[in-house]
């Protein structure tokens, strides 16, 4: 059976037991676009039966960081810690109907039978002992499994990124489902869920693709409807290979402390293992959701290029007006600096296309607010002599003093005679500290009168 007529509906299942990483931020994102392209619904799952490792700091970062992403489920969150009594009634259906049945198999006995498999070169598989016992032939001995009979049989997993796959269930074996009535497993329960759910298609990272046999035959034993199966690329290192356990452990608070605007992430995220028709790189939401095609989904691996990354975010950061990025910037720039909102914006308004990262800001508006020291050599320009600097820096203070409005046209014109690096370089620096820095008139625009001439003296004294 297929849910080849319902509506669309798709799941994001993380576990709780760490922050969100880029990849289930990836494989949230594209469940989210398939279910807006299809105006279906996108829900969140909580798969938190692990009690140990389960935290709700954890679940809370997740759905957090999702919900700053503009990626929230359209209907109540699902907890499995609480569907105990939905597992349980399949359980005792499978158990009934005999196509479940207790194993008494202690984990030893299973590991030497696994051992023994490959050194063989077998497949390490159950060999289904207690298939036919009944639960009173067990004696003393407690049950440690309840395992699934599996029919010898093909199964074909019909993969809408990698097309059909085909399992041969006679190397699987009897499948583990639950450790007891009120403790399913891993494969169990998510088969569970998503019929619950009436999920329609399930898609999850290439590394769950052995799982999807396993869970076709457990939805087959419970005469479930099978949902539509696809298999997203895994993600690998900048040069191609796998990620590094550093890499792995890079959770997404990372990024957003780095100062990536979400725009910019989503962005990112949409082209690892995906593009659209016109192989466009600047996408916003609205248009990723109109384009997106799970058939356009690539089969081979997807390399992490932080340069793009870097990129994409310099340019969402251009394209921001000034009172955005104010709003943007709260968290990455002194707190004082928001109470001096005319010289933030207008060093923002300057200096926003330097910024490939809102973690930059501090750095690249810096100056504007607090000149730092300098060494007096930096003003000179090249070859020219302390007393040729020192003449150019009275001549521009004369200028601004005179007239602060007039002395720009007059500073031009004064360059323009005397040589453009002997006039805007000591400039440059007097105002800034910098080697590299916006053009000096127009940061003598956003300083003011008062500010620029007291560093232009400053600069003068150095000299002297």
């Amino acid at each position: 059976m297929s849910p080849e007529n319902s509506r669309v509906r798709v799941r994001i299942a993380p576990s709780p037991t760490g922050k969100l990483h880029l990849g289930t931020a990836r494989t949230a994102l594209f469940n989210f676009l398939f279910a807006r392209h299809h105006n279906g619904d996108f829900l969140i799952r909580i798969e938190d039966t692990d009690k140990e490792r389960s935290k709700k700091e954890y679940e809370h970062n997740i759905i957090d960081n999702l919900k700053w992403l503009g990626i929230e489920s359209d209907d109540h969150i699902i907890h499995q810690s609480e569907r105990g009594d939905i597992y349980k009634r399949y359980l005792e259906k499978l158990l009934n109907q005999n196509k479940a049945y207790y194993c008494y198999c202690t984990k030893e006995e299973l590991e030497a039978e696994k051992e023994a498999l490959i050194t063989a070169g077998l497949p390490p598989k159950y060999n289904g002992r207690c298939a036919s016992q009944k639960p009173q032939e067990g004696g003393d001995a407690s049950p440690q499994l309840i395992r699934l009979r599996v029919p010898q049989k093909k199964i074909i997993v019909k993969d809408m990124i990698r097309g059909n796959i085909t399992f041969d269930s006679s190397l699987i074996g009897d499948i583990p489902i639950a450790k007891n009535l009120t403790t399913p497993l891993f494969h169990f329960a998510v088969v569970v869920d998503d019929f619950e759910m009436k999920i329609s298609h399930v898609i999850r990272g290439e590394d769950h693709l052995t799982n999807t046999a396993k869970h076709i035959l457990i939805g087959e034993s419970l005469e479930f409807n099978i949902p539509h199966y696809a298999h997203l690329p895994l993600l690998l290192a900048p040069q191609g290979g796998k990620l590094s356990k550093r890499d792995l452990e890079t959770s997404f608070d990372d990024f957003r402390n780095q100062g990536y605007l979400k725009e910019a992430l989503i962005n990112f995220i949409a082209l690892l293992g995906w593009h659209p028709e016109k192989d466009r790189e600047v996408m916003s939401l609205d248009e990723l959701i109109e384009e997106f095609d799970i058939k356009r989904v690539q089969k081979g691996g997807a390399a992490i290029n932080i340069e793009k990354l870097d990129w994409l975010n310099a340019h969402y950061i251009r394209n921001k007006s000034v009172d955005e990025l104010v709003l943007c910037l709260k968290g990455f720039i002194p707190q004082e600096w928001f109470d001096k909102n005319g010289l933030l914006r207008g060093a923002l308004e300057l200096q926003k296309d330097r910024l490939k990262k809102l973690s930059l800001a501090k750095e690249n508006l810096g100056f504007f607010f607090k000149l730092e020291e300098y060494e007096p050599e930096l003003l000179i320009w090249k070859d020219n002599s302390e007393k040729e600097t020192l003449d150019s820096l009275k001549k521009i203070l004369d200028l601004v003093e005179d007239s602060f409005e007039k002395s720009f046209e007059k500073i031009v014109e004064l360059a323009e005679k005397e040589g453009r690096g002997d006039i805007y370089w000591p400039l440059r620096v007097a105002l800034s500290g910098l080697k590299n820095s916006p053009p000096p008139i127009e940061i003598m625009k956003v300083l003011g009168e008062e500010e620029s001439i007291i560093r232009t003296r400053k600069a003068i004294k150095k000299l002297q």
